[in-house]
């Protein structure tokens, strides 16, 4: 049987289409999908249960459109800390924080890299001022604000 991550699973052809059909959408039904790829839908939830049990397949979301729930403002920040060995704090004060959706520990000029949503730009000032920038562990950041997002998408199996 194979273990959640197993790296020796390799996707073929079939898994590929599988797989895009399901990011496309992932309520499709097996058969249906059976009957675009020209197998049984036995055989597709196999494939799918395989790729599950390998960790490809982490699970099914729904994809909420933050614009329609009032959030408004979309901005990266890069975070600088003072110490390296500040990060596991850090990252544990900024998980707290529900207007942080997305976390990256990086190289380069930030040490982290976070992306944070909000209702109004207003709202984001007292996130930075209040709650952001009160954080010991963090020395500096800097703010840059998504005027739109004319590109989001999964990566293609």
């Amino acid at each position: 049987m194979l273990t959640k991550g197993d790296p020796h699973y390799q996707i073929d052809n079939l898994d590929k289409s599988i797989l895009t059909a399901l990011m496309d959408n992932a309520r499709a039904p097996y058969a249906e999908l059976a009957k675009r790829f020209a197998v049984s839908p036995g055989t597709v939830h196999v494939r799918v249960e395989k790729m599950k049990q390998a960790g490809i397949i982490e699970g099914t979301r729904v994809q909420v459109n933050s614009k329609k729930l009032g959030y408004d403002v979309c901005c990266f920040i890069g975070i600088i800390l003072k110490s390296a060995r500040d990060y596991p704090a850090a990252l544990a004060k900024l998980e707290q924080l529900e207007e942080v959706v997305e976390a990256y520990y990086t190289t380069g000029q930030y040490n982290i890299f976070i992306k944070v949503m909000t209702h109004s730009i207003d709202e984001l000032q007292q996130v930075l001022v209040h709650r952001l920038q009160t954080i010991d562990e963090i020395q500096s950041t800097e703010t840059l604000i998504s005027l739109q997002q004319p590109i989001d998408r999964d990566v293609a199996p």
